[in-house]
C-alpha cells in the first residue's frame, strides 16, 4: 500500500483500492459473494469426495453452510447466526466434520470486518464453544486439547484479519474525508483570496482615478471660466489637466505592473509614499484648495507598504474635500512618525455643499487600509464646521496584511 503522510496535500493520490475484480465485488456485494460461494463449493464439494460419498444429508448440510455466505456483507450478523445454527445441527445430527465448516471462519471474518469489536468478541466466543464441542466429540481424548487449540487459532486468525480489514477501510475513509475537506477548504481560501484581490484592485483604482478625475474636472472648470478673460491662465490650467491625466495613466500603469510578477517597470517605478505628499499637495493647491502639509519624525524609516497607505489616505481625504467642500475651504495635513507608529490627520474648514449623488466607498476603503495595521479610522464633521480624518498605523505590533499590492 502506498504510504500516506499526515501533511498530505488535498490533491494527493490515495492508496490503490485494489483490482477491477475487487472493485466490482465492492459495488455488487451479493454477486461477488455468490462467486465466492461457488468457488468454495467447487473446492470443498466434489462428487467423489470421501466425506460425502452418496449421502444426500451431508450434501444438504454442506450447502446449508455455504449458501448463506452469498449475503454475508449485506447481513453479516444474521449470516453468522445461520451458519452457526447449521453447524450446531450438523454436530447434533450429522456426526462428522464437513469441508463446508470453513464457512464459520468466513462468517467470523465478515463480522470482524464489518462489525464492532464487541460483536466480533461474541462471535469468536460462539466459535470457541463450537470448537470445544467439536474437539470433545470428534477428536480422541489425547488429541482433544491440540485440536481445540488449533481450531481456536484458525478462528483467531480469521478474526484478526477481519479486524485489520475493518481498520484499513476506516483509515481509507478517514483519508478520503480529510482530502475532500481539505479540497473544500482550499477552494474556499481561493475564493476569499480572489475576493480580497478584487477589493484591493478596486480600492487602488478608486484612489487613483477618483483623485485624478476630481482634479482634472476642477481644472477644466477653472479653465472654462477663465478662457474669455485670461486665456493664458486657461491654457496653463489645461496643461495641468493634461499633466494630471498623464500622471494618472502612469500611476495606473505602475499599479498594474505590480500585479504582474514579470513586469520590470514595477521595479523601476515604486509606489508613492510620504515623500510624494508634497507633490500631491502642490497638485491640489493648483486646483484652488490651499493645503498646509507638515511631516514630523523620520519618514524614511516607515515601511514602503505603510507609506503607500498614508499617501492613499491623504489623497482620498483631499479628494473628498475637493468634491464636497464649498469654495474657499482650506486643508491641513499632519503626518507624524514617532518610530513604532504613524499618525495621520487631515482637516479642512469648508462647509459641505449639497450633493444629489450617492455616497462613494472612499471612507470604507480607508478603513480597510487602516485595519491592516491594527488602526481605527476617525472620520466626521468638526464642531465649528469642516471635516476631520485621523488614524494611527501601528508598525511594530503586528505584520500588516498585504493589501497595498507591494511586490
Amino acid at each position: 500500500m502506498t504510504r500516506i503522510e499526515h501533511d498530505q496535500s488535498p490533491g494527493a493520490v490515495l492508496p490503490p483500492r485494489g483490482s477491477g475484480l475487487r472493485e466490482f465485488a465492492g459495488r455488487h456485494p451479493v454477486v461477488g459473494d455468490t462467486l465466492l460461494v461457488a468457488l468454495l463449493a467447487m473446492v470443498t464439494t466434489a462428487p467423489a469426495h470421501p466425506v460425502f460419498g452418496h449421502d444426500p444429508q451431508l450434501l444438504c448440510y454442506q450447502f446449508a453452510l455455504l449458501l448463506p455466505l452469498a449475503w454475508r456483507r449485506r447481513a453479516p450478523y444474521l449470516v453468522f447466526a445461520v451458519v452457526a445454527a447449521v453447524a450446531l445441527a450438523q454436530w447434533l445430527y450429522a456426526g462428522r466434520v464437513l469441508p463446508g465448516d470453513v464457512a464459520l471462519l468466513v462468517a467470523l471474518y465478515t463480522v470482524a470486518a464489518h462489525g464492532s469489536r464487541r460483536r466480533t468478541a461474541v462471535a469468536f466466543a460462539v466459535i470457541a464453544v463450537g470448537n470445544l464441542m467439536a474437539a470433545y466429540r470428534w477428536a480422541s481424548p489425547e488429541r482433544g486439547t491440540k485440536v481445540f487449540v488449533a481450531l481456536c487459532g484458525l478462528a483467531l486468525a480469521a478474526g484478526m484479519i477481519g479486524a485489520n480489514m475493518h481498520n484499513r477501510r476506516a483509515y481509507l475513509a478517514a483519508l478520503e474525508d480529510r482530502a475532500a475537506r481539505l479540497e473544500r477548504e482550499r477552494d474556499q481560501r481561493a475564493q476569499l483570496a480572489v475576493a480580497g484581490e478584487r477589493a484591493r484592485i478596486a480600492r487602488e483604482m478608486h484612489d487613483i482615478v477618483t483623485h485624478s478625475l476630481s482634479v482634472m474636472v476642477a481644472l477644466a472648470d477653472g479653465a472654462a471660466f477663465a478662457a474669455p478673460r485670461a486665456p493664458e491662465k486657461a491654457a496653463a490650467a489645461m496643461e495641468q489637466v493634461s499633466g494630471t491625466g498623464r500622471q494618472a495613466l502612469t500611476d495606473m500603469r505602475r499599479f498594474l505592473g505590480v500585479l504582474r510578477a514579470d513586469e520590470p517597470d514595477a521595479l523601476r517605478h515604486p509606489q508613492p509614499g510620504i515623500a510624494q505628499l508634497d507633490a500631491l499637495a502642490t497638485q491640489v493647491r493648483a486646483v484652488g484648495l490651499p493645503v498646509r502639509l507638515r511631516v514630523e519624525g523620520d519618514a524614511a524609516s516607515v515601511p514602503a507598504a505603510a507609506q503607500l497607505t498614508v499617501y492613499r489616505l491623504v489623497q482620498e481625504a483631499l479628494t473628498n474635500t475637493l468634491k464636497h467642500a464649498a469654495a474657499g475651504a482650506r486643508a491641513s495635513v499632519r503626518v507624524s512618525c514617532p518610530g513604532d507608529r504613524v499618525e495621520v490627520e487631515i482637516r479642512d474648514d469648508g462647509h459641505p455643499v449639497p450633493s444629489s449623488g450617492e455616497g462613494g466607498h472612499g471612507i470604507d476603503g480607508m478603513r480597510d487600509r487602516v485595519a491592516a495595521y491594527g488602526g481605527h479610522l476617525e472620520a466626521g464633521p468638526l464642531p465649528g464646521g469642516g471635516w476631520r480624518v485621523a488614524t494611527c498605523l501601528k508598525l511594530g505590533d503586528l505584520e500588516p496584511v498585504d493589501v497595498e499590492g507591494e511586490s
